[in-house]
Order: structure tokens, then C-alpha cells, then sequence
């Protein structure tokens, strides 16, 4: 059985608290920090993140995190970007200008441009709960997702959307108007979500269940 110990990266961008919070209620084990040793040593972390993509991504390489970061998924060992902290392993971020992301995925994050059914463009932020699912059957099989129900509701809060340039590299999409947006992003031992998993109730928890399952 996976020990159910987390790092979570405090570098001052992320709702941390309601983060650990969250994996708490799942009986983790919770550290917050920014101390280089104890995130390549942990066995799984979460970068979380609010905000702008710019100011996330500037933070991190301030504090050589966007290094501590690489040497920890180059262990093979679980990691969890949530929101911003998902976007900002894309290439590219065009919010407030053109911002360089860690490029663990190829892709920009831009601003949200959907219409909705009456073909009017989508207010934004989209806030609020929005079914997320699979990208392909089984796409959910050996990830956070596993213990998923297809379609279940997650909370999302953003203006902003990653642009993903491999299909494969998406795990889930949920539908925003008329259009679909990028809801995860999956890759060997890499997750990154856009929705907030510790504000999204039961489903929420088992994806968050999932994770500390790895």
C-alpha cells in the first residue's frame, strides 16, 4: 500500500491551506514547505497556484524551485499541479504578456473564447461546477482518476485555459458553452488539473484519494 505522505510546495501562490486541508480529511500526511531537500525527498507533491501565470512562474524560478521541481519528477515519484499550478507546466502563458512556462507539456494557456449556446461569447471567469470527462475509455486507468466516476462535477474558477498540443497528453475535458476545455493534463507520473480538487466535494476527494494511491 503507497504511503499517504505529501509535500505540498508553499511558495506563497497557492491555497495551501485548503489543499492540505483537504488531504488531511483523507489521513495524510501533510508537510508545507519550500525547503529543496524535503521536496526531492518526498514521496509525492503538489504545486498548487492562484492567480497569474506569470506571477506564479517568476516566483518559482526567484527561488529555483522550477529546478527542485524537475529533479523531483525526474525521480518518477507522483506530482500534482493544481490551477495555476497546472498551467504553468505548459510552454507558454499569454496572460499579461507572453510568460515561459516549465514545458513539461507542449502548449499555450490562454484566455478562455467560447461562445455560448446562443453563440455569444462566454463570460469569464468561469466559475462554478462543470462535469469532467475521460478523454478516451480507459485514459482514466492507472492515474488520479481511477477511483473517478465518469461525468462526476469538479469546481473550477479561471479565465485562462491551457491549449494542449498532443492529444494524448489530455486526461479529461469538460464542456464550457458551446466549446470544451482542457480540464487534466497526464503523463507517466506527471497530473495536472485545473479544477480545484480540494473545493469539489466528493468527487474532488476521490481524485485526491487517487493520487495519494500512487
Amino acid at each position: 500500500m503507497a504511503s499517504k505522505s505529501c509535500v505540498i510546495i508553499d511558495y506563497g501562490i497557492g491555497n495551501v491551506f485548503s489543499v492540505s486541508q483537504a488531504l488531511a480529511h483523507l489521513d495524510a500526511s501533510v508537510t508545507l514547505t519550500s525547503d529543496p531537500a524535503a521536496i526531492r525527498a518526498a514521496d509525492r507533491v503538489i504545486l498548487p497556484g492562484v492567480g497569474a501565470f506569470g506571477r506564479a512562474v517568476d516566483t518559482l524560478r526567484a527561488i529555483h524551485m522550477d529546478e527542485v521541481i524537475f529533479d523531483f519528477i525526474n525521480t518518477g515519484r507522483p506530482f500534482l499541479g493544481i490551477c495555476v499550478g497546472m498551467q504553468v507546466m505548459m510552454e507558454h502563458g499569454l496572460e499579461f504578456g507572453t510568460h515561459q512556462g516549465l514545458g513539461l507539456f507542449k502548449g499555450t494557456v490562454e484566455q478562455i473564447d467560447l461562445k455560448d449556446s446562443d453563440n455569444k461569447p462566454l463570460r469569464v471567469p468561469l466559475i462554478g461546477w462543470n462535469s469532467v470527462r475521460q478523454t478516451a475509455p480507459g485514459r482514466w486507468q492507472d492515474t488520479p482518476f481511477a477511483t473517478v466516476s465518469e461525468g462526476s462535477d469538479f469546481y473550477f474558477v479561471h479565465s485562462y485555459a491551457a491549449k494542449v498540443t498532443d492529444p494524448l497528453d489530455v486526461a479529461a475535458i469538460a464542456h464550457a458553452g458551446a466549446g470544451v476545455i482542457t480540464a487534466a493534463v497526464q503523463r507517466d507520473n506527471i497530473t495536472g488539473v485545473q479544477f480545484h480538487p480540494e473545493r469539489s466535494a466528493d468527487a474532488g476527494r476521490a481524485f485526491l484519494s487517487g493520487f495519494l494511491a500512487q
